[in-house]
């Protein structure tokens, strides 16, 4: 007997157009870039996504058309995501926080044709604009067009929109059509795209979002404070639609104060960000003396989470803080830290140990660990390497890129340090740039770096490889100190005694009054060996 099943195409608009069709009335609330929440449902998110899909079609783009944004987390870059893609074009969303340069090598690469702008970021246009050179339109973020427009000719995203027919629908898309493009942060040489397909953003989204996944539901009210435009805020605008969640889209406030305002008001259930978000969380609940009560998980991504700050938000205000580990290469998820049924016997401090690390990987995507001639390692939870991935929604070649990202044998080496045990957990040591190796030994500086943030009289902390003259390279400490606080450096070498080995305890403690940031948040710590990289070699052997 010959039998089948339906074929039908994983698109991006699909999963919208569930969102309507199912959870129509559901709330999706947003902060104006001007202040001020405005709410709208679903239903309304999908009408204005295909009547925008109609405008840019009028404008005349064709299909794969890169259209770009600069924009806040709010209701109408929410739109774009959905309405480009289901044009049939590619949503570019654009990090405003890197060096002009950088944005304008991103513009002109991708050959965008259309730049979507918040009122914010104007100026920022106004100054790069002439340096365009396939920017055909742009775009204001509103319904009102402001005094100053700092020589640009702007079309109004709602006049965009309100002649258009609500019934104008989608494109014929292909699954395996671009739908979104992201570039990486840059920090060494150009960035580069990484161009995502409908398929890969589907699986995506199913496959990150099972229960040992972010396990969003439609009874959750989810908070992505990671911002949409780095790495589609982590694919949660996709999985929110895929399951009808109310969401809740924090605008350009995403200080302390104002986050804890949006929990409280809206319940929120969940929340997605960078360790830096949450540590300004803490502070705002201390202040006010909100306990989040609605709040239940964090999903924390983007830079190592000091162990200290998963035992406060768990011991204080019963949320629990959850590792996730990914990269713009990887959609972003290539694992996430939810326990297995086997660590319900275990303590729960020993649950906590496990908590630290950045979990194990869904289905969808495989992890492995090489040595420097390629030599497949052991998943025994102690053994280093070189952190390789693969699956459905990783990259194989870079935009525009002539040859393969992959190695010989289809792998994407990640530049990450790890171990894996053998249940698949993940613990990134380092970058292998950063990695300490101290007289043929390595020393992670992620580990260093989490024990200073531990002390109480240190804000922010980043520990570089420093050269020396009989080891190679050393650990140097460099702190930004808490408000009021005089840092001892003896003692807070001292507060690393029993925490690691004698011979991993940094050689010095510099204190500075701010650590250099990248676009995307991160420590940029080639910075700081340039500044600092030879500070012990005038230290004795």
């Amino acid at each position: 007997m010959i039998g089948s099943m339906m074929s039908t195409s994983l698109t991006v608009p699909s999963l919208l157009d569930h969102a309507n069709r199912y959870h129509a009335s559901t709330e999706v609330v947003s902060v104006a870039t001007g202040g001020g929440v405005e709410r709208h449902t679903w239903h309304d998110i999908w009408v204005n996504a295909r009547k925008l899909a109609s405008a840019l079609t009028k404008l005349g783009l064709p299909a794969g058309s890169r259209v770009s944004t600069i924009a806040w987390n709010n209701h109408r870059h929410l739109e774009i995501y959905f309405g480009v893609s289901g044009a049939g074009m590619v949503c570019h969303t654009i990090n405003p926080r890197l060096f002009p340069e950088q944005l304008i090598y991103i513009i002109n690469h991708a050959e965008d044709a259309v730049l979507f702008v918040d009122e914010t970021f104007l100026p920022l246009v106004g100054k790069i604009y002439r340096s365009l050179s396939t920017v055909k339109h742009i775009v204001l973020m509103g319904n009102t067009k402001p005094k100053e427009t700092y020589g640009l000719n702007v079309l109004l995203f709602d006049e965009l929109l309100h002649h258009e027919s609500e019934f104008d629908g989608w494109a014929d898309i292909d699954e395996n059509q671009p739908s979104s493009l992201c570039y990486t942060s840059g920090t060494t040489g150009n960035p580069k795209g990484v161009l995502y397909t409908h398929r890969s953003t589907v699986l995506h989204s199913l496959g990150g979002n099972q229960p040992d996944g972010l396990a969003i539901s439609a009874r959750d009210c989810v908070l992505p404070v990671v911002p949409m435009f780095h790495v589609n805020a982590w694919g949660v605008p996709y999985v929110a639609a895929a399951t009808g969640c109310k969401l809740i889209l924090p605008g350009p406030g995403l200080d302390g104060a104002s986050l804890v305002e949006l929990i409280d008001s809206e319940k929120v259930t969940l929340a997605l960000g960078v360790p830096t978000i949450w540590q300004g969380l803490l502070a705002a609940l201390g202040s006010s003396g909100s306990k989040a009560s609605s709040l239940k998980r964090t999903i924390v991504g983007g830079s190592a989470l000091p162990p200290s700050m998963i035992q406060i938000f768990r011991d204080q205000y019963d949320v629990e803080l959850v590792h996730a580990w990914g990269m713009t290469e990887t959609s972003p998820l290539g694992s996430i830290n939810n326990l297995l049924a086997k660590h319900g016997e275990l303590d729960e401090d020993t649950q906590a140990l496990l908590r630290l690390g950045q979990g194990r990987p869904p289905y969808g995507v495989e992890l492995r660990l090489v040595d420097d001639k390629a030599f497949v390692l052991p998943n025994d939870g102690k053994t280093q390497g070189q952190l390789q991935i693969r699956g459905h929604w990783i990259v194989d070649t870079y935009f525009n890129a002539e040859q393969s990202a992959l190695t010989t044998d289809g792998w994407f080496d990640t530049g990450d340090i790890a171990t894996l045990d053998s249940d698949g957990y993940l613990v990134i040591r380092d970058r292998a740039k950063d990695i300490i190796k101290s007289g043929g030994e390595w020393i992670s500086t992620v580990e260093l770096e989490n024990i200073a943030v531990a002390h109480p009289n240190v804000q922010s902390a980043a520990v570089i490889a420093a050269r020396h003259e009989k080891w190679d390279e050393r650990p140097l400490l460099i702190v930004v100190e808490k408000e009021g606080a005089d840092i001892d450096e003896a003692e807070l070498l001292s507060f690393y005694v029993d925490k690691v080995a004698k011979w991993q305890i940094p050689d010095r403690v510099i204190v500075v009054d701010a650590l250099p940031l990248g676009g995307t948040g991160k420590i940029l710590k080639n910075r700081l060996r340039e500044t600092y990289g030879d500070a012990l070699l005038a230290e004795p052997a």
